[in-house]
């Protein structure tokens, strides 16, 4: 495959960066999206030139490192798909390539295609844990958990905090990422002490980190490599209300 890639180029967040196109000759279809990084990189090296900085660490679509705009669209034009498990057969051959970092204000660009996503870490730190006292650990079924509340707590801890529902969304809203992370532990007994005060405290931290609110236009969901659902963002909100009149009669 022959490819003309037009890449972000930044060298600090000090900077202004550009696009810059690139040739690329001899791509095997079965190549990852990152591959074929790689596969620039060791040209550009071979040139003299400076290589592209990306983010990966996996490669294999469960640590969310890979935070990348292609073609306009979060991780890609596959659904479902981190940008690592991205294959070049999703492209045609002589096709033109448009590969930008996240573009939101709580994610400044450190280098090229490589995000701050720390905003999401300390989302987490607010609230995202439970306190319990530490002890043997106790048989797996001393506390029985029904099916659906199971599942929904699966279905929410699925989120790899990639930040793709930021990237897509119009507002850049980190909402689907929260409401994963408020939703999981709200389903389970360990996570019903703190509840309340959890998410009062992840939302306040998700605005002051300049996050954009929720308007419920899907796209999160949609570009969720992990296909969280936006019934969570639901659950989140019956939540955020309940905690807030709470406090309030307090």
């Amino acid at each position: 495959m022959r490819l003309t890639l037009h890449i972000w180029r930044q060298k600090s967040r000090a900077v202004a960066g550009q696009m810059v196109a690139y040739q690329l000759d001899g791509i095997s279809p079965d190549m990852s999206f990152l591959e074929m990084l790689d596969t620039l990189n060791e040209k550009l090296v071979r040139e003299g030139q400076e290589p592209v900085a990306f983010d990966h660490d996996c490669r294999e679509g469960i640590c969310g490192s890979c935070d990348m705009m292609i073609n306009g669209l979060a991780h890609g034009p596959e659904q479902a798909t981190t940008a690592c498990q991205l294959h070049m057969r999703s492209f045609n051959d002589g096709a033109e390539i448009y590969i930008e970092p996240w573009r939101a204000k709580a994610f400044p660009v450190v280098k090229d295609l490589v995000c701050d996503r720390s905003a999401l870490d300390r989302i987490i730190q607010a609230g995202g844990f439970v306190s319990v006292n530490t002890g043997g650990a106790p048989d797996g079924n001393a506390l029985p958990i029904a099916k659906t509340d199971q599942d929904r707590a699966m279905d929410a801890a699925a989120c790899i905090g990639c930040g793709a529902c930021v990237a897509a969304c119009p507002n850049a809203s980190a909402m689907l990422f929260l409401s994963a992370k408020v939703s999981h532990l709200a389903q389970l007994p360990q996570g019903q002490p703190e509840r309340k005060d959890r998410v009062r405290k992840m939302v306040a931290q998700h605005d002051r980190e300049g996050f954009g609110h929720c308007t419920n236009i899907n796209e999160c969901e949609a570009a969720c490599p992990k296909e969280i659902s936006v019934e969570h963002i639901a659950q989140l909100n019956r939540d955020f209300i309940s905690s807030t009149v709470s406090a309030a009669v307090k």
